[in-house]
């Protein structure tokens, strides 16, 4: 990891400078996803058969993995991990149980009222990746805000392997979070069976989860078919560092980070340079303890680097323009700064509240905003499975009250029907 002090000037194209993540060559991406989803779309069921045959290299008998199936799953996995899975469950639904949005009406004048009504999705599909990897933690992230919000069917599709089974970790977790049915069809074609049904799957009307490049793909393509969470990139996480800290957390918790694949980033902006030096001098210890050597060693030296500010108001404004999905801040009192921050997916504060703990337990959800888009979006949370509809009632007398100015305001924009309609009321 380079150390690079950062001036106040430098910010602006600090984000910019930073080393580009590995480019996939996206349109040959999105061509093959393109043919897999319009094949499904057009054929159904057989074709997707047919892409589980060829893409994953499995034959299958049954889409759906059945009540049997779960039962081993279940005798597979150990009482210990189904506690820990049920604990994790009552802590996330716990704090998602504060996001719900109520109805509302109100009632300021005579013969009028106006609400809005908040309505849950009805039927939601979400992406779990599979292969040798469990993802117990995205399946609970993913289904429990459906449930606090009131969504009727949850489908979980996730890949089979060759012998047509599926991780029993993740069947356990999604039994356990609520979900009404789980596939197993990864990929690309996993998205377009949620996205377009087949003759025995009713399509959803929403997909979340994450996945690999050809799963963020064909989200994207079919968006407005169907509604998305977000298109995620790689994972990252930046920790701001007074002199206070201790190196050898911090090195723990960029390698965390950086693990999860070779194009995650791990981002250290300290005031000291003392803790810099001693940072990168224990990330370079601790990579040789961990067992994801190869691609921490990518990831550390290709997406990572360390900055060095004057003071944390600089630190903090350079915060704001990388707009972290994961932010640690390992300060002298982290809650009196905790108002410096404006852009950031999620936010952890002091020395004992590492990023895992945000992945596994705390309750907040670890699905997050990445690659900057914390300036805009928020991390997955009940208010994605709801939708909301204006209710409006005028009375004969408000109405009458108002019509010349709603005809003026038609006419004004060459709508004679739109003022004809309001007209007609009081020939």
């Amino acid at each position: 990891m380079q150390i690079t002090g950062v001036e106040r000037a430098d910010i602006p194209s600090i984000k910019t400078s930073k080393k580009d993540r590995e480019n996939q060559d996206l349109r040959v991406i999105d061509e093959r996803v393109k043919t897999i989803v319009e094949t499904i779309k057009q054929e159904g069921e057989s074709a997707v058969f047919q892409y589980i045959k060829e893409l994953d290299q499995a034959e299958l008998d049954s889409l759906f993995v059945s009540e049997e199936e779960i039962g081993r799953a279940f005798q597979s996995v150990s009482d210990e991990m189904v506690n820990i899975l049920e604990e994790a469950k009552d802590n996330i639904e716990s704090y998602h149980r504060l996001q719900k949005e109520q109805s509302w009406y109100e009632h300021q004048k005579q013969g009028i009222w106006l609400g809005q009504q908040v309505t849950p999705i009805e039927r939601v599909g979400v992406y779990v990746p599979g292969g040798k990897a469990a993802y117990p933690s995205t399946v609970l992230m993913n289904i429990l805000p459906a449930k606090v919000a009131g969504v009727k069917d949850i489908v979980v599709t996730t890949p089979a392997g060759q012998d047509g089974s599926v991780n029993p970790m993740t069947i356990v977790a999604a039994r356990i979070a609520g979900a009404t049915q789980i596939l197993k069809v990864g990929g690309a074609h996993g998205i377009a069976t949620l996205a377009y049904g087949t003759e025995n799957l009713k399509p959803v009307d929403k997909i979340t989860g994450p996945g690999n490049a050809y799963v963020a793909r064909a989200k994207k393509y079919v968006f407005g078919d169907v509604g998305i969470d977000m298109i995620a990139g790689p994972s990252e996480v930046c920790i701001l560092a007074d002199d206070t800290a201790n190196p050898e957390y911090v090195a723990a918790d960029l390698l965390a980070q950086a693990e999860h694949d070779e194009l995650a980033s791990a981002i250290l902006v300290t005031t000291s340079h003392e803790i810099a030096i001693q940072t990168q001098l224990e990330v370079d210890r601790q990579l040789e303890e961990r067992k994801r050597k190869q691609i921490l060693q990518q990831s550390i030296q290709h997406q990572s680097a360390i900055y060095v500010v004057s003071d944390l108001d600089v630190g903090f404004e350079l915060i704001n323009e990388l707009a972290p999905e994961h932010l640690e801040l390992m300060v002298e009192n982290p809650f009196e700064r905790l108002g410096s921050v404006q852009n950031a997916g999620a936010i952890f504060l002091g020395d004992y509240s590492p990023e895992p703990l945000g992945d596994y337990w705390a309750g907040p959800n670890h699905t997050l905003p990445t690659n900057g888009t914390a300036k805009f979006s928020s991390p997955l949370g009940v208010y994605d499975f709801m939708k909301k509809a204006s209710v409006i009632y005028y009375d004969r007398e408000a109405l009458s009250q108002v019509e010349q100015n709603i005809q003026r305001f038609a006419e004004e924009e060459g709508l004679d029907g739109h003022a004809a309609s309001i007209r007609k009321r009081f020939e």
